[in-house]
C-alpha cells in the first residue's frame, strides 16, 4: 500500500467523525445521577411513594458564554404492555361496544418533570426522536381502515390514566442550580404495577438533547402480598380454594359473633 493511498484511506475513515463532531461537541456534558431509593416495596398499607431524583452535570470544558441555558428533563416510565381500547355507542337505548383498537405499547406509569415549560426545553423534532412526552411514549402502530378516529383510542388511554394519576406532565418542577446541580421529586401512586421503572435524565440546550442518562427503579410486592400474588399466578386452584376457605371462616366467625351478642 503506497503512502498516498494510505493517507487517502485514513482521511476517508475519519470523515464521518469529522462531519459529526459539530453536533456532538455538547457530549462533553454528562449526567451524574442519584436516587433517594432504587427499590419500592409494595405492602398492605402502601399508599404511594416519592422518589427524589438529584444529580449534577460533569463537564470537561467550561460552558461557552453564548450557549443557551441548560434545561433538565426527568422521566419515570413503568413496564409497558399492549392495551385494548373499546369505544361504546348507545344503540336502541343500550350502550354497546362498536369499535376496538389494540394500542401496541403503553407504559403502566409515566411521569415527565421539566425545569421549564415543556415547549421551552424540547423541540418537537427532539421529542419525536427521544419519545419524551406522554403522547409519544405510547406506541400505536395502526388500526383497521374501517375504524374512524383511530388516534382517539390512544388519546383515551392517556386521558384515563391521567385521571387515575398514572400519567402526568410536571413542568417547571426540576430545580437547576448554576447549570450544574438539579433535583426533583416524583410522586408514585398506590396503584403501581410491578416491574422495572425506567428513569431517564436528559440535558437540553436550545431545545436539543445534549446528553442523557438512564437507570431503573425496582417496584415489587413484598411479604404476604408477594406470597398471595405469586400463589394466584402460579397455583390458581390452590389460591381459589384458600380464598373460599377464608370466606367461609370469615362468614362463620361473623355469624358466631352476632349470635354471642344476641344471647347476651
Amino acid at each position: 500500500m503506497t503512502p498516498l493511498f494510505r493517507l487517502l484511506l485514513i482521511a476517508l475513515l475519519s470523515l464521518p467523525a469529522v462531519l459529526a463532531s459539530p453536533g456532538r461537541a455538547n457530549e462533553r456534558e454528562a449526567v451524574v445521577l442519584g436516587l433517594s431509593q432504587n427499590r419500592v416495596a409494595i405492602t398492605a398499607d402502601f399508599d404511594g411513594s416519592e422518589i427524589l431524583v438529584f444529580g449534577a452535570v460533569k463537564r470537561d470544558t467550561p460552558i461557552p458564554a453564548d450557549a443557551p441555558p441548560l434545561e433538565v428533563i426527568v422521566t419515570v416510565s413503568g413496564p409497558s404492555a399492549p392495551v385494548t381500547v373499546r369505544r361504546k355507542e348507545k344503540k336502541l337505548g343500550i350502550w354497546v361496544n362498536v369499535d376496538s383498537v389494540l394500542v401496541d405499547s403503553a407504559p403502566s406509569f409515566y411521569a415527565v418533570a421539566t425545569s421549564a415549560p415543556f415547549g421551552a426545553v424540547l423541540t418537537d423534532i427532539e421529542d419525536l426522536r427521544h419519545k419524551v412526552s406522554v403522547e409519544r411514549a405510547i406506541r400505536s402502530v395502526g388500526a383497521a381502515m374501517n375504524i374512524r378516529g383511530a388516534q382517539d383510542f390512544a388519546e383515551a388511554v392517556v386521558r384515563i390514566r391521567r385521571e387515575e394519576g398514572l400519567y402526568s406532565l410536571r413542568p417547571s418542577t426540576v430545580t437547576v442550580d448554576q447549570q450544574t446541580l438539579f433535583r426533583t421529586a416524583i410522586d408514585m401512586p398506590a396503584n403501581l404495577t410491578e416491574g422495572a421503572y425506567t428513569t431517564r435524565v436528559l440535558l437540553t440546550r436550545g431545545g436539543e438533547v445534549v446528553s442523557s442518562y438512564e437507570t431503573a427503579i425496582d417496584v415489587r410486592k413484598v411479604g404476604l402480598e408477594r406470597f398471595l400474588y405469586a400463589l394466584s399466578r402460579e397455583r390458581p386452584f390452590i389460591y381459589g380454594i384458600m380464598s373460599l376457605v377464608i370466606a367461609v371462616l370469615a362468614g362463620w366467625g361473623a355469624s358466631a359473633a352476632f349470635q354471642l351478642l344476641r344471647d347476651r
